[in-house]
Order: C-alpha cells, then sequence, then structure tokens
C-alpha cells in the first residue's frame, strides 16, 4: 500500500506551471536522468519496507511497549516534518545531488546504528537520525520537476510511482525471507541498499544546480509545517475544506493501521502454536502490496474512467470501513486476506483520487503550495495516529484498534456524502 505515496505528489505536479524552467530538456536526456532516480527510490523504499515489518518485534526485545513501537514511529514523522522542508529549500540553493546524499547517508547511518544498537535509547537515535535527514523522497520529487519538460512530467511520476510498488512488494519479502538468518539481518540488508542507493546517486545522477527561473518561484515550492499562516486561506472554501479534511481522515487511518498492523497481527493471531513473527507478517506486507502493483498499475485508470473520482472516493471509504471492521471478526491468519483485500482497495484508491480533486480546486500557480499543504498533513497524522494505534493494542484493545479507523472512515464517508452538489458537479 505504500504505493499510494507516490500518488500524493504525482498528480499536483503535472499540472504547475511555474516552475517550467527546463521545457527545452531534450527527451533522450530525460530519460537518462530519471532512470537512476528510478533506482534510487527504488532502493529506499525497498530499505523502508524491509525494516516496517521488523521494528515493532525488533524494539520489543529491548523493552518497548507498544505504546514506545508508536513513539518510535512518531519521533521519526516529526523530525522528517522539521528537517524535510529545510533539506528542500538549502538543495534549491546547492544543488539535488549533494543535498540527496546526504539525506541518504543519514539514512544508511540509521539502519546501522539500528543493526549494532544494543538499547532502547540507541534505537530511538537511530530514527531520529533516519528522520531529520529524511528528505530522499521530497528532494527526488523536486530534481524529477527540474529535468522534465512539462508535457513529461506525469508520465515521470508515473515510472516513480512503480518503483514504490515493487519496493512495497518485494521489501517485506526479503525480511520474510532474511529473518531466519536472524533479526540483524533484515536491518543489515536495508544498510547495504542504502549504502547501494548512495553509490547509484554519486555515479549516475548528473549534478548541477537548480535553475534561477525555478529559485524565483517560491510559491511553486512546497511549504512545511511551519506554512499554515499560508495554508490558512485554502480552508475558507467549505468544498475544499471538506477535502482537506477527507484527505487528513485517510492519512490518519492509513498510518493508524499500517504502522499499528504488525503488533495487532502477533497479538491476534497464531501459527503452529505460536505467535505471528516478523517473517510471517513480512508475507502479509508483501501481499497487501501486490494488490497494491494490480490496483495502481491496472485498474486505478479504468475504475476512474467508469466511475468518477467522487464516487470512487465514497466506495473506497466504504471498503476501508469493512475491511477495518473485518480484522476485529476475523481469528485465522489465512483471512487476513478478506479484510486485507478491502482495505488495499479502498486505501489505494482514496488518496490519488482525493489529491487529484485537492489539485483540480486550486489555481495553477498554487499547485505547489497544496502540495505542501498535503505533506504537512500527513506528517500530522503521522505523528498523532501511530500513538493511538499502539496505545490500544498496549491496553490489548485489539477488536477497538479495528473499529478506531473504520469510525473515522465513517466520518469520511458522512463527509463525502455531504459534499455540496454543486461541487460534485464541478469536480466530476
Amino acid at each position: 500500500m505504500i504505493v499510494i505515496k507516490a500518488i500524493c505528489w504525482m498528480k499536483p505536479m503535472d499540472q504547475t506551471s511555474q516552475t517550467e524552467v527546463v521545457s527545452t530538456v531534450p527527451a533522450t536526456d530525460e530519460t537518462r536522468k530519471i532512470l537512476p532516480i528510478f533506482l534510487v527510490v527504488l532502493i529506499d523504499v525497498l530499505g523502508l519496507m524491509i525494516i516496517l515489518p521488523l521494528l515493532p518485534f525488533y524494539s520489543e526485545e529491548f523493552g518497548a511497549t507498544p505504546f514506545m513501537v508508536g513513539m518510535l514511529i512518531s519521533i521519526y514523522a516529526l523530525c522528517q516534518l522539521v528537517s524535510a522542508p529545510l533539506l528542500g529549500r538549502w538543495s534549491d540553493h546547492v544543488g539535488r545531488k549533494p543535498l540527496l546524499i546526504v539525506s541518504q547517508v543519514g539514512t544508511c547511518l540509521g539502519f546501522l546504528l539500528l543493526a549494532f544498537a544494543n538499547s532502547l535509547p540507541l534505537i530511538f537515535l537511530s530514527r531520529i537520525i533516519d528522520g531529520f535527514t529524511a528528505g530522499n523522497i521530497s528532494l527526488a520529487q523536486a530534481y524529477i520537476s527540474d529535468v522534465t519538460r512539462p508535457e513529461k512530467r506525469a508520465a515521470a511520476f508515473g515510472k516513480i510511482a512503480m518503483a514504490f510498488g515493487i519496493g512495497f512488494f518485494v521489501g517485506p519479502s526479503l525480511t520474510s525471507f532474511l529473518f531466519q538468518f536472524g533479526p540483524k539481518a533484515p536491518i543489515l540488508a536495508a544498510a547495504f541498499l542504502s549504502f547501494c542507493s548512495i553509490v547509484c546517486t554519486a555515479t549516475l545522477l548528473p549534478g548541477g544546480k537548480v535553475r534561477a527561473a525555478a529559485q524565483a518561484a517560491p510559491q511553486a515550492r512546497p511549504q512545511g509545517l511551519f506554512a499554515f499562516g499560508i495554508y490558512r486561506k485554502y480552508f475558507v472554501s467549505p468544498r475544499l475544506r471538506s477535502l482537506l479534511v477527507q484527505i487528513f481522515i485517510f492519512y490518519f487511518t492509513f498510518s493508524a493501521y499500517i504502522y499499528g498492523f504488525a503488533l495487532f497481527a502477533e497479538r491476534r493471531f497464531t501459527y503452529a502454536g505460536k505467535p505471528l513473527n516478523p517473517q510471517q507478517i513480512g508475507y502479509a506486507f508483501a501481499y497487501f502490496g501486490l494488490i497494491g502493483i494490480i490496483l495502481q498499475g491496472f485498474l486505478l485508470g479504468p475504475l476512474v474512467r467508469r466511475f468518477g473520482e467522487r464516487r470512487l472516493v465514497l466506495y473506497s471509504f466504504t471498503a476501508c470501513i469493512v475491511g477495518y471492521l473485518a480484522f476485529s471478526f476475523i481469528d485465522g491468519p489465512l483471512w487476513i486476506a478478506v479484510p486485507g483485500l478491502f482495505t488495499s482497495f479502498g486505501n489505494g484508491v482514496l488518496r490519488p483520487a482525493i489529491t487529484s480533486e485537492i489539485s483540480r480546486s486550486v489555481e495553477r500557480y498554487e499547485q505547489g503550495t497544496v502540495l505542501g499543504l498535503n505533506q504537512s498533513l500527513q506528517s500530522v497524522a503521522q505523528i498523532l495516529a501511530p500513538l493511538a494505534s499502539t496505545f490500544l493494542i498496549g491496553h490489548r484493545l485489539l477488536a477497538p484498534w479495528a473499529w478506531f479507523p473504520a469510525a473515522i472512515c465513517m466520518l469520511g464517508l458522512w463527509l463525502c456524502v455531504r459534499m455540496p452538489r454543486e461541487a460534485a458537479v464541478q469536480m466530476s
């Protein structure tokens, strides 16, 4: 399901007009510059998804409670929220490539520290280091905008979106395979992949500073957490405010679900008389990723043409509600496939559909600012939701853990139904 992360910034960026500073770049040169970014993103996502099924179990070995696991996730998101805009602005002055390398080095060091940590504070330190340097994806986004022509930009982001789908499927599969060699083996593999990403960036990615024309359009660049003064005006319109609340509901429920699932499955299900381990939960994540690849790669376009974005949002909130509620009733690991199908469909459609509506509800010159607002809402959700999710799990409230995102999705469904009639017509 991490495949959908790419769509958030893919949709608005192909409509920007103020950063069209490379319209004369030859197509062959664009392809040469996009391929290394594809490899960089793919390797980074692989590393991230290797860690995701393992981190809760690994930290529990050092005495972490479920709520502390939530804190590990939240502190990473908090550090990223503060640092990503700073890295982006710095890259405007010194170039994307140097800052991309800095970001990747931080990720690699974070993984190495995590692998050799002998205490919980060191695990927290590893996530803080990784969080403060976690600008890989936003810098990759900015680089693509720099080196592609406007008419080719959507296709370029589409290729990068493929890296997310592949990474979400292959990463947990690697965790499941490598876990048999010990809990440190997947983490060291993630560190090695991160090192490979640094080598790819240093040797394959062309350098150069951002062009002056791009720097002269600050309103086009994504803003950060502290730009809510700029964002305030977007909450005045009832239609746009409803869409922004809906996308925040998606971010919150998805984060509560995806970051709590491993702990939930460990406590809820058994296999051969033992609780599920990272290897088995890795297979579940890989299954979710496979559904995401099929949905994003083959079904999303035809579904949008057949039903339209607004109706798909309605169906997707409904699918998420059904899927989350179903998790509270199943009692065997094989049954995970059924609610997982519903949640993968719902989450796989919600983000691109709502983001597309948001991007078409503002002027072209505001696309970058709205993208920044989107990222800020996501970061805030990733700080708050894991804490709430792991709090419920820590108190053995496993059924309420599933009801929690379902109830919030019901609010999203209500907002979807209550969208003004004229707004729905305008956005269809």
